[in-house]
């Protein structure tokens, strides 16, 4: 049974692959989904051709499926899940490979959505002086200082905001730990320094019920903080200040990016800030600002139309 080698191809993922283990968790939802369509579909894994992988993603996309609708990156993903399994079958056990030329459907490249610098700093001048409020202030400052996507933020410790003096130039920097295990040391700016700081010195030893919790940003019951708190801590932040859209942590590493390279900062640069493996995943970023660039011509310019 194909079944019958999926934690040997999960081990194979995570070591061999070094894939996180977020990707590693989608990997597998994917591949119970795709088994539960060959269950009630009545069909054998060994026994897939080409025709049926198209089945599958029509019925990802909502033909003859009434549990669920997913979005094009989702069934995208699912196709990458599958592939990578068949892939890792035909390798190590010889097993036929239908998926071999089987490619993702392609994906239109959305904007995304970065928020205007008057409201991040409506959202990071949030009130309060409680534990809570200063823990969350924090969060939020350096959201928006470093770019960081939510899974980097929870999972950082103490120990990884550091602070050295240089010629008397001093310098505080955060070790982030992104895809594939991969770290990167990114500066933080004064405004985000304080506010970690003011945390560090009067939240968070209040919250802290374990001298050995190593985490950085704690609940009130002491444990790390979860991933679905940070982003009820940005929504609600957003919420507060009027802001009706939707507002994630992603949100706070768009809108970073994005006020960066209106700033001038080399796309390069930006591009090793984030983590980005490759540049061109940046460069949809430079979209949005040829975009307001334009904008700005249009209605400025008395010979632009």
């Amino acid at each position: 049974m194909a079944s019958d080698h999926l934690a040997d191809f999960f081990n194979y993922l995570s070591i061999e692959k070094g894939l996180a283990s977020n990707t590693i968790t989608a990997y597998r939802h994917d591949l119970e989904r795709f088994f539960h369509y060959l269950s009630i579909n009545q069909l054998e894994f060994d026994q897939i051709k080409v025709d049926d992988l198209s089945l599958y993603v029509a019925w990802l996309r909502g033909m003859g499926n009434t549990e669920f609708k997913i979005g094009q990156s989702s069934i995208a993903r699912n196709v990458i899940s599958l592939r990578s399994y068949y892939n890792y079958l035909a390798k190590e056990h010889k097993l036929n490979n239908p998926a071999a030329n089987f490619k993702p459907p392609k994906i239109a490249k959305r904007l995304p959505k970065a928020l205007s610098i008057e409201q991040i700093l409506s959202i990071l001048n949030i009130a309060g002086d409680d534990l809570i409020s200063l823990r969350d202030k924090a969060m939020l400052e350096l959201l928006y200082s470093t770019g960081a996507r939510v899974s980097e933020l929870i999972n950082l410790n103490a120990l990884d905001i550091s602070t050295t003096s240089n010629h008397g130039e001093v310098s505080t920097t955060v070790k982030l730990k992104g895809k594939g295990g991969k770290e990167r040391v990114v500066p933080i700016g004064s405004y985000a320094v304080k506010a970690v700081n003011d945390y560090l010195t009067r939240s968070r030893p209040a919250l802290l019920k374990v001298s050995t919790q190593r985490s950085l940003f704690l609940n009130q019951r002491g444990g790390r903080l979860s991933r679905q708190s940070a982003w009820n801590v940005v929504a609600a932040s957003a919420k507060r200040v009027g802001l009706t859209e939707q507002v994630t942590p992603h949100s706070m590493r768009h809108s970073f990016a994005t006020h960066l390279l209106d700033g001038g900062a080399d796309i390069r640069v930006v591009q090793e800030l984030l983590g980005h493996a490759s540049v061109t995943t940046t460069q949809i970023y430079t979209l949005i600002t040829i975009d307001k660039l334009r904008e700005s011509y249009a209605s400025a310019h008395p010979r632009s139309r």
